[in-house]
């Protein structure tokens, strides 16, 4: 089959231009798309994410390699005249959220074909996790009776008599019936992308990988869940002007960045703690060679102990 491989120097550098020019209105159309759609956290979402793909591919611009096949490039502009076709029209939550993976991989069979898919599995990985969780996810795992579990807990725990009946919490002046739109399903869609692209911008073991993807999940349960036992406090307490506050004004925000900033602080933890156990093996390989040991040693700058103090 025919390839483009025996392109020249001056032929690759226009190829590259072309592939860039199209990559970038293909985002301005999907960030305009969304910033219509008024979907807030999208936008945000797809700003961090086209960042960190340009941050990735700016750093191995030099070594990908152009070596695309006549049916790999058919099918990919296929691809990516489907997202344009697509947007012409009023596009759904759906389409919004997986057209930047169906545009990247129509990009990437263009530029590279079938056999250099392979050089663009992180930033293929990064629009997956973009959008697909918000996707895939909601129709697979409804977490509405365990958020309404939690949060009886958190009530009784609390001091309060509660009672739950399925989904409902029963305090003794005033019910709340946990909605799956209150189950924190969006919160945890949105941190399990947020974990995708930490995972995929970080060099992690997949110890710590698996724990920034499970604590994700974990603290956007727990903290919509403390939202919820508000809320139902509100409503038990008369204070209905408050309750409209926390579950559809600036207050269900604020539980979001919450949400956000500790899976951050997460983050940051799994970070020194990949430096940290990396620190122990460079310390234990050259403990085994006394000459580098001394050389370690005598070098201030490279002291291992010198990353233990506060």
């Amino acid at each position: 089959m025919k390839t483009f491989s025996s392109l020249n120097f001056r032929s690759v550098t226009e190829f590259r231009f072309w592939l860039v020019a199209i990559a970038a209105g293909l985002a301005a159309i999907h960030l305009t798309l969304v910033w219509r759609a008024d979907n807030v956290d999208l936008l945000g979402s797809s700003i961090l994410f086209f960042a960190a793909l340009t941050s990735l591919l700016g750093d191995r611009q030099h070594t990908l390699r152009f070596d695309s096949s006549i049916l790999a490039s058919v099918l990919g502009a296929m691809l990516i005249a489907f997202v344009l076709l697509r947007s012409l029209a009023t596009p759904g939550e759906a389409f919004l959220l997986l057209a930047p993976l169906t545009a990247g991989l129509g990009l990437a069979l263009l530029s590279s074909g079938f056999r250099g898919l392979g050089q663009y599995r992180q930033e293929l990985l990064l629009l997956f996790c973009l959008g697909a969780p918000k996707v895939f996810i909601p129709p697979l795992f409804d977490p509405t009776l365990w958020t309404a579990k939690f949060s009886t807990a958190l009530l009784w725990y609390g001091g309060f008599e509660v009672v739950r009946d399925g989904v409902n919490i029963h305090l003794p002046t005033g019910s709340v019936e946990v909605y799956p739109g209150c189950s924190g399903i969006e919160g945890i869609t949105y941190l399990l992308s947020l974990a995708g692209l930490f995972v995929v911008m970080f060099p992690l073991n997949w110890l710590r990988r698996g724990l920034a993807v499970v604590l994700g999940v974990l603290i956007a349960f727990v903290v919509n869940g403390v939202r919820v036992s508000l809320m139902a406090y509100l409503v038990a307490s008369s204070q209905p002007e408050a309750f409209e506050y926390w579950h559809e004004g600036t207050g269900s925000l604020i539980f979001s960045m919450i949400a956000v900033l500790i899976f951050g602080g997460v983050c940051w933890l799994l970070l020194r703690w990949q430096e940290v156990a990396e620190r122990w093996i460079a310390l234990a390989e050259v403990s085994d060679d006394p000459a580098e040991e001394e050389l370690f040693l005598d070098d201030p700058l490279d002291d291992p102990l010198e990353w233990q103090e506060p």
